[in-house]
């Protein structure tokens, strides 16, 4: 794609060139497709979490249809702040932003079971969550030693294994199905619509070339889709129904759900803008790499972060969640060479369009429970597989083995009781009080905050024999990943 129709070398690496528009509009339209689908999966998580999602049959499933809308909306909105800028808010590049699935361990603990009422807690934690994020900005380059690859690795692979529970829930025929005890549960009709995503996704992803292998988990889905109406798992009369129930056009509203203080949501949202404050650093490096051949510059990337909590901060207000950089989307730009913000700006403009017509939404909510778990099985394992990649990245010795051991062993644990412990139940947090209760549970929080502490109080060296009792002896003895020994 890259080539003199778009522009020359030199203005391809350009994020201020334009490439001429019947050219630029597909490409900006490109963008969407290849984050859409992970950009409306955490809205339908959360609603299911709250108990008004897919298969729930709660009176309030229709305001799934409105979560939708502020995903699409918000998304645009905070995308075109990072290409069009607001005085220090925005990188002035080609950077798109998106639902982040950081969150989403923490954001489900505060709604769950609750329904809407759940809500308003939980978007003025993201509100006041987007503050916090926003003013890392100015302190980013600073902090940015507090969260080396060691951490940052352990929490995006303790989000994925957070994750991976509710795509196979979801491929079997969703919670509100296994909470019934359902007969359909689990079953083969359940499970090949999972099953067509999976390998549709995947033979796309190894056998295809350019934007179908971008897009193959929404073209997963399609195909997915396409299997349920032919089955008969999903009617056309079903879809007709629902798009005529929704409106042509709608405007957001703010505070729609209330506004409510709640401590556990307030740090939970703000330890998260960390992670994903560090994430959006990585992203615009990776774009500057990939599409200019240079590194990214203070002034990006504190107008990143600034984007970042600012669209964050916006979207809680009326609704949305938490918005950050999609890793995929830097791919995208490394593989068709085009560096142009202004690209990206076409692509938050259609974002914006989809979320102001909840039809769009209404025909996203038809999608039948166990296709969108083929996609999101797929999606979550690429969360953990990322994390791993970043781990990649670290030097292996005695030190930095047993941080990760402690870390991994607390929040993974943690995480694992709560889920495996009915509601009202005795569990392993039961007498701490209920904030410290929401935040342990995730497993996230308190595995990141252990790898921090010692990785920054522990000695760079430990005692062979304190560790070698540790890992069974193993520690140190391999090349590792990287080749290199400790």
């Amino acid at each position: 794609m890259a080539d003199q129709v778009l522009g020359t070398a030199e203005q391809l690496k350009d994020p201020n060139h334009t490439p001429p528009l019947l050219l630029a509009i597909p490409l900006g339209v490109q963008h969407v497709l290849a984050m859409f689908v992970a950009n409306v999966t955490p809205a339908i998580i959360v609603a299911g979490a709250a108990g008004f999602g897919f298969g729930s049959n709660s009176p309030d499933f229709p305001e799934l249809l409105y979560l939708i809308q502020m995903s699409m909306l918000f998304a645009g909105i905070a995308t075109l702040l990072q290409t069009v800028t607001i005085g220090p808010v925005g990188a002035a590049l080609p950077i798109v932003q998106g639902t982040s699935f950081a969150f989403i361990p923490i954001m489900i603990p505060l709604v769950a079971g609750k329904g809407v009422d759940g809500l308003a807690a939980l978007f003025t934690g993201v509100l006041i969550g987007g503050m916090f994020h926003a003013a890392l900005g100015l302190v980013i380059g600073r902090i940015r030693f507090a969260l080396p690859p060691l951490v940052t690795g352990l929490v995006v692979t303790m989000i994925g294994l957070a994750l991976v529970k509710v795509g196979i829930e979801y491929a079997a025929g969703g919670v509100p199905a296994k909470a019934q005890g359902a007969e359909s549960y689990g079953s083969l009709a359940s499970w090949s619509a999972a099953l067509v995503v999976i390998a549709v996704t995947l033979g796309l992803k190894f056998y295809a070339r350019g934007m179908l292998a971008i897009s193959a988990v929404l073209v997963g889905i399609l195909a997915g889709y396409g299997f349920c109406l032919v089955t008969g798992k999903l009617t056309l009369e079903a879809i007709g129904g629902s798009w005529s129930n929704a409106a042509v056009f709608a405007l957001p509203m703010p505070f729609k759900y209330g506004f409510e203080l709640s401590i556990a949501a307030i740090i939970g949202f703000c330890l998260m803008a960390f992670v994903s404050a560090v994430e959006t650093v990585g992203d615009v490096s990776g774009i500057t790499k990939g599409g200019a051949g240079r590194e990214a510059t203070d002034r990006e990337i504190e107008g990143a972060t600034f984007a970042d909590g600012l669209g964050t901060a916006v979207a809680g207000v009326f609704g949305g969640f938490p918005n950050t950089s999609f890793s995929q989307n830097v791919g995208l730009i490394a593989m068709t060479g085009v560096m142009s913000r202004h690209v990206v700006t076409i692509g938050a403009i259609f974002l914006i369009l989809c979320g102001l017509m909840p039809k769009i939404g209404a025909v996203i909510r038809t999608i039948p429970i166990e296709v969108l778990g083929g996609g999101v099985i797929v999606m979550f394992g690429m969360v953990v597989a990322s994390g791993i990649s970043m781990l990649s990245d670290v030097t292996w010795n005695r030190r930095n083995m047993v941080i990760f051991a402690v870390a991994l062993s607390v929040g993974l644990g943690l995480q694992l009781e709560a889920m495996g412990t009915a509601p009202g139940s005795p569990d392993a947090l039961q007498h701490l009080p209920d904030t410290l209760r929401v935040l342990g549970a995730s497993g996230i929080l308190p595995a990141a905050l252990i790898a921090i502490v010692l990785n920054l109080v522990l000695p760079e060296e430990l005692a062979a024999e304190a560790t070698d009792e540790v890992s069974g002896g193993l520690s140190g003895k391999g090349s590792g990943l990287r080749g290199d020994r400790p």
